[in-house]
């Protein structure tokens, strides 16, 4: 909530902000992100909590149902007293991925891994890569 206040007892806060702008800021049942080491669920009172995130898709829940699902291009999630905020480095509704711009992202990236002349350019390229496959999975390309 982006008045700083907290969640009800049987609620998550959570928010997701990317680098153009919050994407989500709401009391919710519980949020389950994609990180570093595996998904995890966040549910109300859930202990503390820092984690990288790989790219994939955020699911909101409320009740017994996925409300929302969101793509992150991999970011940084913190779960504190107050609830889930998620700083990402690319966000955006997975209904609003274009598969065929994310299937150019990808051979554009393997072209450039394979033009890589360092190990800076390679490690761009594969994070570009992982990037751009996560989006194709998340849109059931």
């Amino acid at each position: 909530m982006a008045d700083g206040g907290t969640a009800s007892d049987n609620k998550v806060v959570f928010e997701l902000v990317a680098p153009e702008r919050l994407l989500a800021s709401e009391e919710v049942d519980m949020v389950v992100a994609p990180g570093a080491g595996g998904d995890f669920g966040v549910l109300p009172n859930h202990s503390l909590l820092m984690s990288l995130l790989r790219p994939g898709v955020i699911e909101i829940w409320q009740g017994a149902q996925v409300t929302r699902r969101i793509f992150v291009g991999g970011g940084f999630a913190e779960v504190n007293e107050r609830g889930c905020i998620v700083l990402a480095e690319e966000a955006l509704p997975v209904e609003d991925i274009d598969l065929e711009a994310a299937r150019r992202r990808l051979k554009d990236a393997q072209d450039d891994l394979g033009e890589a002349r360092d190990d800076l350019q390679r490690a761009a390229a594969e994070r570009e890569i992982r990037i751009a496959d996560a989006q194709i999975q998340a849109a059931g390309g």
